[in-house]
């Protein structure tokens, strides 16, 4: 029978712990959150059954530990309750430790909780104890900033005062040491003074005139007003919008904020924005504020960012701690060597081949090492900016973090314009070998330099081949398929495919042709979200867009030139543009799928 009242007993006691827990972790109590940490939330729950005597000194530990907790720092919890407790713990949980500043916000919550259940009498105290009015009122401050004081570090517990109700309270002594380790506090709560009902007047009516007058957004009122009158930005805000809420029929002295941007107006401030406009005229002439502007542009470079395709070949020694030391280390910079005045693989014709030709003469080559330490360092930024990427959210998106990611891939870029310009000399010699088939040449190297930007991406390094041999084979092979002999092959074996087709489609067994053709609507759908009205308008009628896969409908360029005004040469570089543009959104197969 013992053991059974004692069972029944610890069963009680265990239910009202719980609540106690529950009632002190979940609930929160006069502005104050839950302890966070569960070590603490468990020792708090322990003291509450400890005699008051031996409360009290715990309370005092307490309050001295807080006063010499870093924020910076990180302390074990077996460290906490040795000062709180003189009992040092064991265990795994005991050698967690705790970010200094969730310490001291966990450490005040158990303070003021703690304190609520001794209330010590005011009367019983050694020196004055305010309350919190009582506090504002001596230093001359308001009650809000008395509430921030506490969360900077002024100590604070619960007594039961003269009128038989528990409140805070303030030591004076307490007081006196927080005033003077924060004297800047002071200071500036001493020059604080409450606005009057003549300023408060003039704060109203000039806040009228402003939104009536000009066009200035609801901040830029506010930040005009704040100049003027000297006056914090917060203080005249919470002034206005609580004269609307107290004058509803009176007419609104300041305007509606803008609310969320219309994604033409996000388009069009981001466009701007790339064409050098300053944060500042944009948030003027969108009305928005510059942490506004700012988040448009950041969460715009976002989703570019993600719509971008990066592919890279990976290699083990990517993911190694020390990869970036080994791969992009300053010595290695050397590997990047300057390669001429190319300039970017344009097409050509007549006269340009003549100066394309000259300038890529005065390019070095590049030797075994230099070209294998490009491609390596070349595909590692591809892999940095792809893990970085990976954590990027256009709704969060960081400014700082988005450069990162940027530069990494415009460093890969720059690689790669290097690799590229030292093996033009290659796609003019395979160009002058396809001449013989009647192919014309400058169309030739053109179609060359796309293959070797493709090829560029495609090049495994790591099975230890010259990138030349690469290219030579990646670059004749997209020859065998667009120069004139090899197309009028094409076409007179293209009747019995089409019959085929025909009689697949019939059947039902076209599942190919039905997954090419969506592909193709979603290749269409990349190239109007990634370019101007013209260079779509010559993509989709160069490369046959338009038609279906039984029946392209493509054009020339001198037929695209005549339809836009423009010459064929000025046509074949608008395309060329674009491509570069298309190459950054599209895979490898959808760009195959174009151009193929």
């Amino acid at each position: 029978m013992r053991r059974n009242r004692y069972n029944t007993c610890a069963a009680g006691a265990k239910s009202r712990c719980r609540d106690e827990i529950r009632r002190d972790n979940v609930v929160c109590v006069e502005g104050m959150r839950p302890i966070r940490d569960q070590n603490l939330a468990q020792l708090l729950m322990q003291m509450r059954f400890t005699p008051p005597a031996k409360r009290h000194g715990q309370l005092e530990a307490a309050e001295q530990l807080l006063t010499i907790i870093d924020d910076k720092k990180k302390y074990p919890f077996e460290f906490v309750c040795y000062k709180i407790t003189g009992y040092r713990p064991k265990g795994e949980s005991a050698r967690r430790l705790i970010r200094g500043s969730q310490l001291a916000d966990d450490l005040r919550v158990l303070i003021w909780k703690l304190s609520g259940r001794l209330a010590a009498p005011v009367s019983l105290q050694p020196e004055k104890v305010y309350t919190t009015a009582e506090l504002a009122e001596e230093l001359g401050v308001s009650t809000k900033t008395i509430g921030r004081w506490r969360k900077r570090g002024l100590l604070s517990r619960k007594y039961l005062f003269d009128d038989g109700v528990k409140r805070i309270g303030f030591l004076r002594s307490a007081v006196e040491k927080f005033l003077e380790s924060n004297s800047s506090l002071a200071k500036n709560a001493a020059r604080f003074r409450r606005l009057g009902k003549k300023e408060k007047a003039v704060i109203v009516s000039r806040a009228a005139v402003l939104s009536r007058n000009t066009k200035m957004s609801r901040r830029q009122v506010i930040e005009q007003i704040s100049r003027e009158i000297g006056r914090g930005h917060e203080t005249i805000r919470n002034l206005l919008l609580n004269y609307q809420r107290e004058n509803p029929r009176k007419a609104s002295v300041l305007k509606q904020s803008p609310g969320v941007i219309e994604p033409a107006d996000a388009a069009e401030l981001y466009r701007l924005y790339n064409q050098g406009v300053g944060a500042g005229e944009l948030a003027k002439r969108f009305r928005r504020s510059r942490s506004s502007v700012y988040r448009i542009i950041n969460r715009k470079r976002a989703r570019a960012l993600l719509a971008t395709k990066i592919e890279f070949i990976m290699s083990d020694e990517f993911p190694e701690p020390d990869a970036s030391e080994k791969i992009l280390a300053g010595r290695r910079q050397n590997a990047i060597i300057p390669t001429g005045n190319a300039g970017r693989p344009s097409n050509l014709t007549g006269n340009s081949l003549s100066r394309h030709l000259e300038a890529i003469e005065s390019i070095a080559p590049l030797n075994r090492e230099q070209e294998m330490e490009l491609f390596r360092r070349y595909n590692y930024l591809k892999y940095v900016a792809h893990l970085g990427r990976s954590a990027v959210r256009p709704e969060l998106a960081c400014g700082r973090a988005l450069r990162k990611i940027e530069g990494y891939l415009d460093r890969a870029e720059a690689i790669k314009k290097v690799i590229i310009e030292s093996n033009l000399r290659l796609v003019v010699s395979i160009a002058n070998r396809h001449t013989r088939t009647g192919a014309n040449l400058p169309e030739l190297v053109s179609e060359g330099n796309v293959s070797l930007m493709r090829a560029v991406e495609k090049f495994d390094y790591r099975k230890g081949f010259r990138f030349a041999t690469y290219a030579t084979w990646a670059i004749s092979k997209d020859f065998a398929r667009k120069i004139p002999a090899e197309a009028s092959r094409r076409r007179r074996t293209s009747d019995t495919g089409l019959d085929e087709l025909h009689k697949n489609l019939r059947t039902g067994t076209a599942a190919g042709v039905v997954a090419v053709e969506r592909a193709r609507h979603n290749l269409i759908r990349v190239i109007e979200n990634n370019l101007d009205r013209r260079e779509q308008y010559i993509i989709i009628n160069h490369f046959g867009l338009l038609g279906t896969v039984i029946r392209k409908k493509k054009k020339t360029l001198k037929h695209i030139g005549d339809e836009l005004g423009l010459s064929k040469e000025r046509v074949r570089q608008i395309e060329l543009v674009a491509l570069q543009k298309l190459r950054k959104s599209l895979s490898t197969e959808e760009f195959e799928l174009l151009t193929g």
